[in-house]
Formats: C-alpha cells, structure tokens, sequence
C-alpha cells in the first residue's frame, strides 16, 4: 500500500473532513479514501463534446431557415475627407 502525505491543508477543509468522516462513521483517513475512489471512478465519456451536445440538444433542434446572403456594404474610404 502507498501513502500519501498531504500538507498546507486550510483547517477549515480539515474540519469539515473531520465532521463528514464522524458523519458517516469512519475515519478521516478512510474518507479521504472514499472521497479519492468516488472522484477517480467516474466513467470517462467516450464521445466527444460536439457528439455529446448534440444528442442531448436533439429533441428540441429544429431547422432554421438559413437567409440568403447579400453583398456587404462597401467599406469606409477614410482617407477621404469631408
């Protein structure tokens, strides 16, 4: 087994380390653990963004018409004066 060696830590965070661990009845060592496990088990997306947006926008997407384009204005001469 590894140890790990945690140091600046704000005694505020180590209070309420403390007080979540007697929450849940066990020590503030196997929280840190519990807390590490939760946080690095999480499944990793295996999509990309622009695949995850787009399903999770699919039921409300509709179709736009897209205008058609025009010819943009010509630009400023200002070197011209008036």
């Amino acid at each position: 087994m590894a140890t790990l060696t945690i140091r600046n830590l704000d005694d505020d965070l180590k209070a309420s380390l403390r007080v979540q661990a007697a929450h849940h009845g066990r020590s503030m060592e196997e929280e840190v653990r519990s807390i590490l496990r939760q946080a690095l088990s999480k499944p990793t997306p295996t999509t990309g963004l622009g695949q995850r947006l787009v399903s999770r926008f699919q039921a409300v997407a509709t179709d736009l018409p897209i205008p058609p384009r025009s010819q943009s204005r010509t630009p400023p001469n200002w070197k011209e004066t008036a």
